[in-house]
Parts: structure tokens; sequence; C-alpha cells
């Protein structure tokens, strides 16, 4: 039985939260093993919970873009089909927000009538209840009536002391209790049922909570969880190593390995293609000493994270250091703490820490757990800490090859680059000549350094044989401000022609950012011809939109084009084909036409 709760980190008694209210979770840890070092993977919904059904990074086949959509290969598939292959019943009850179609049947029920007691006579159970009231809408919906006192509530360094946020995190502990209380009807009924001694039970939250620089954000406040796992007397033979009832661990762990865990419990060989460590049952494997993490696309804006940790740092890499923290998701500014802490950061009235996400962001960060919590003191720069920061490096380094990493490529790339339908992804990444991975890396770890020097290297790039490596060159030179577009104005004007869109986009982007006044009109060409996604596709669509929403009153004269763009799109994954014209609508609104 999974028990799982929507936007919450570890706030909870058992895990040392004291303002915390969460008696039934309390109770399940007493008579369980709580890790207090697990991570998500993602820090948003969609790409985690590709994760967990996939046992696959979500980088590696394509899928960790919030809301896309690409497929597995046919060798792959999605947990629950091993299980039911097993014999179990499989039951969701009832999200799944997976980024890849599903391949074939997947669970035996999926909906809100999902449950363990559907099942035939005599049929062992996998069943999953997902509690949605601790979401990110909920924590903002007013009016609300209050039972945790805000005077009591700790604000994290990185957020303003505000009577709005003090509210937002009070009202976010108040939905916690009511999901604990959920909880516990979830485990009474199985109680109830006399299964108690019979079924193993885990609960989880998906992501961190929906706070903002929580939620969306791949520091360890976006990824931290909460995980116990509680193992019936009659199955201790299947318990982890350290596993005592009412235990702590700090064992890492994440999202990648709940399928092979799962699998490895059922008896299970998880297949080789997983990439993820079975952490319970007969193939649990010797502990790992880093957690891998990473932030795409959310929503409508784009952005490149990979982070990494261990029992002590967590080292995070920012590929696109020039994008603040902050941009602006629509969806996130919903939520009062956002609206005040970028209202204050504009006034001037917030000091370093508070500041620090609503500016770009250095190309690396570094920070140690142990005296730092909330990841506000970035060591990055300290040469004392140089040597961990080169081990964070290589170890980085060496995950973009393990797992062929495909958040390299513009999101377009994904689903176009290939040898036809029959290439997913995945197979495409692991194909050198389709995907020549050591070019690509090479020119996005030098781009996003941001080292001086290099800008010849970087014009050299544009004229590289593969489109990632110009993507990566002119987006380097954009990086860099005035002085670079300025040396490498040339060629960012002939990339305007460059045969890949997404190469013409960002282009134009530097020039229009840093060049002259005269580049204007042929940029402006380049980008509204790219953001009419009949022309290109809602990737490159997207990608255009996003410089043209940055271009304040330089849009004005695009605005009869932006017009004419279709607010329907059809052919793309749902939520997806939506941020096209959520980015039209917000370019119009910050113009003040109606």
């Amino acid at each position: 039985l999974w028990l799982t709760s929507e936007d919450n980190g570890p706030h909870i008694g058992a895990f040392g939260d004291t303002y915390a209210t969460t008696p039934n979770l309390d109770a399940l840890a007493s008579r369980g093993l709580s890790y207090f070092n697990c991570w998500s993977t993602a820090p948003v919904c969609a790409p985690a919970r590709t994760t967990i059904i996939s046992g696959v990074y979500p980088p590696s086949t394509g899928s960790q873009h919030m809301r896309s959509e690409t497929r597995l290969p046919a060798f792959m598939k999605m947990y629950p089909q091993f299980l039911r292959e097993a014999g179990y019943y499989c039951t969701n009850n009832s999200k799944e927000d997976y980024n890849l179609t599903k391949p074939g049947k997947v669970w035996d029920d999926s909906s809100r009538q999902a449950h363990w007691k559907n099942r035939p006579e005599g049929k062992p159970f996998f069943a999953i209840f997902n509690f949605t009231v601790t979401h990110e809408s909920q924590i903002r919906r007013r009016p609300h009536d209050a039972v945790h006192d805000p005077s009591g509530v700790r604000v994290p360094a990185y957020h303003p002391d505000t009577p709005e946020v003090r509210q937002d995190w009070a009202q976010y502990h108040d939905k916690m209790t009511e999901m604990d209380a959920m909880i516990g009807g979830a485990l009474a009924e199985l109680e109830e049922a006399g299964l108690q001694d019979d079924t193993i039970i885990f609960y989880y939250g998906d992501h961190g909570p929906g706070m903002p620089r929580s939620k969306r954000w791949p520091y360890n406040s976006g990824l931290n969880v909460p995980l116990i796992v509680h193992v019936p007397e009659k199955y201790s033979h299947l318990a982890p190593g350290d596993y005592i009832e009412g235990g702590r661990t700090d064992r890492l762990v994440g999202f990648i390995d709940l399928a092979p865990t799962l699998m490895s419990l059922a008896g299970i060989k998880p297949p080789s293609y997983m990439q993820g460590h079975a952490f319970m049952g007969p193939f649990e494997e010797i502990e790992r000493n880093y957690l891998h993490g990473f932030r795409g696309r959310m929503d409508e804006r784009y952005d490149m994270v990979r982070t990494v940790r261990d029992k002590r740092f967590v080292y995070i890499r920012n590929y696109m250091p020039h994008k603040p923290y902050g941009q602006h998701v629509s969806y996130m500014f919903q939520t009062p703490t956002t609206q005040v802490w970028k209202k204050l950061y504009d006034e001037g009235a917030l000091n370093s820490a508070q500041s620090h996400f609503w500016e770009p962001k250095p190309p690396e960060e570094l920070y140690d757990l142990t005296v730092d919590p909330d990841e506000v003191n970035n060591l990055a720069g300290n040469p004392a800490y140089d040597s961990v920061l080169n081990r964070f490096r290589s170890i980085q380094r060496h995950q973009v090859f393990r797992i062929r990493d495909t958040g390299f490529l513009p999101e377009s790339h994904i689903h176009h680059r290939g040898n036809g339908a029959e290439d997913t992804p995945y197979q495409m990444a692991h194909n050198s000549r389709l995907y020549p991975l050591n070019r690509i890396f090479a020119m996005a770890d030098l781009a996003s350094s941001m080292n001086e020097g290099v800008t010849p290297d970087l014009i050299a790039g544009l004229s590289d044989s593969d489109a990632a490596v110009r993507y990566w060159a002119a987006m380097g030179l954009l990086m860099r401000g005035p002085n670079a577009v300025f040396t490498g104005r040339p060629e960012l004007r002939q990339a305007l022609n460059d045969a890949d869109p997404s190469v013409r986009v960002i282009a134009a982007e530097a020039l229009v950012t840093h060049g002259p006044d005269r580049d204007l009109d042929p940029c402006l060409r380049v980008l509204i011809e790219a953001a009419d996604y009949r022309n290109t596709d809602v990737y490159v669509a997207s990608l255009a939109m996003n410089v043209i929403d940055q271009m304040d009153q330089k849009a004005v004269s695009l605005l009869p084009e932006l017009r004419r763009i279709p607010v329907e799109i059809r052919g793309y994954p749902g939520r997806a084909s939506s941020y096209v014209s959520r980015l039209v609508q917000t370019t119009l609104d910050d113009l003040g036409v109606e």
C-alpha cells in the first residue's frame, strides 16, 4: 500500500517539525522506518511521477519538461505492468500525470473508484492512494480558517518575513494536518479489513512544499520528501538491512529507486535498464553515495538545472545562468508569498539571501546542509571547498553520460531528432551519431561556465555541423552580454538564417537583448515566424514566445501577428498546448492590450 501526498516536504512531527500536527504519520513512523534523505528527483509533479512509473531518469527518456509527452522504447514497461504479470491486482487512486505515453494497459484500475477492495478473491494487491489536499493550489485558497498560529511559523532565510508569507506557511501546515487525517482513515480501513499484518506500507510526499523556491526548484528544499516504510513482522525478511521499528535512517534514496524496490519486494529482479537501486527485498543493493535531481521547462518557462547531493552537500549546476530563478510562471504567481516577495524585491526592500531568487543564477552552487539547511550561503566561490566542488563536478558529468541526458537538446529536438517513428528519445540519445553528446555537452558546459576569454570558441561553435552545438554557442554569447554579442554580431546575424529554428530563435534573442537597434527588424521577423507553431512546432513556438514576452515595448509591432496565432492548439499533449497562448496573453497584458 502506497499512501502519497502532494507538494509537501518533511514537515511532519516524526521528522522533527515541532510546529506540525501529524499524529497519524507520527504513529506510522513509530512502527516503521523514516528516511530523512529521500529525494523526489524532480521538484514538480509530472516529471517526479514519471521517474517513479518508469524507473528511469526523465532526462534519459526525454520526459523531463513539465507536461511534455514522449514514448518509452518497446523493451521498457511501467512498473505496474511487471507486477500485474506477477499476479498482483494494481490500482491507482487516482492521479497519473506522467510525461510518458502509457505502453498498453498499465493499471487494473486507475480512477477515483480504484481500491484494493475490488481485487479478485485471493489476489495480492498493490494500491496507491494519492491525497491532494496539500497541493500548492490549496495553501493559497482564501478565505481560510487558520488552525496553526502564523506567529509560530519558522520562515526560511530566503523568504521575507511578512504576514502573507506567514499565512501561506501556516496554511500549508493546516493542510498537512488535513492530509494526516486522511492517511489515518486509509490505515484504519486496512486494519478493519484485517490486512494490517499482511501489508507493507509506504508513505511519501511527491516533491517539496508548494511554496516558491521549494516546488519547481532542485534545491534540497524542493527535492527532499518524507518517506516512511512499515514492514509487518511476517515480511521482516524483506525489510532493509537497517530496519528498526521507530527507526530513522540517513540512507540516500530517491524516486528513481522506488520501482526497482517495489519489484524486489515482489520477488522480481529489476530489469537492467532501470537506473535506480532497490533498497529493500531480495535484490537490495548497496547504499548509493549520491542522489541526482533536475529542473527543465516549468510550465511556460525554460530552464536547465542539474543537482547532486551526498549526505552533507548539495551541488547545483545551472546551465542557463542568465535566467533568474524567479521567472514569471503564471501558476506560481497566484501564491500570495510569490507576489509580495517579488514586490519587495522590486522596491529594494530585501536582504541578499531574500533577493537571490529574483536575480540571474551563478553557474554553480554548493551548500553545506549541516550548517546551512536553507541553502543560502553559496560555497562555490570559496577556495576552501575547491576539492568538494571538483568532486561534484565530476559526479555530475558522469551522470550526464551515464544516462545520456537529453536535456542538452532544444526541446523540439527531443521529439524530432532521430531516424523516424521507430526511434524514441531514449534510443536516439543512445545513438552517438544521432546525438553526439560529447560535442554538445562540451559546448553547453563552456557556454554556461561564464568563463572569460571563450568568445572566439563560442563564435566558432556557430559553424558546427550539429544544430544543438550551434544552439549552445548562440546561448553562450547571449549569456555573456553586450561585448560578446558585439564581437559575434556578424555570425549571429548569419545564424538568423540557420536551418534550425531553435538556433534562429536564440540568435535573435542575443541580438534583440544586447545588439544594436538596427538588428531589431530581422530579429522580429525570425521570432514571429517561430512563434506561430504552424510554421514550426509548439516547442519552438514556446521558445520564441519566451523571448517576445521579455521584449516589452520592442514587441509592439508584432501585436497584429500575435493576435492571429490560434488559441486552440491541436495535436500536442493537453496542458503543454496551452503554453504558447498563455505566453501570448502575458505579452499582450504586459503591453496593456486587451
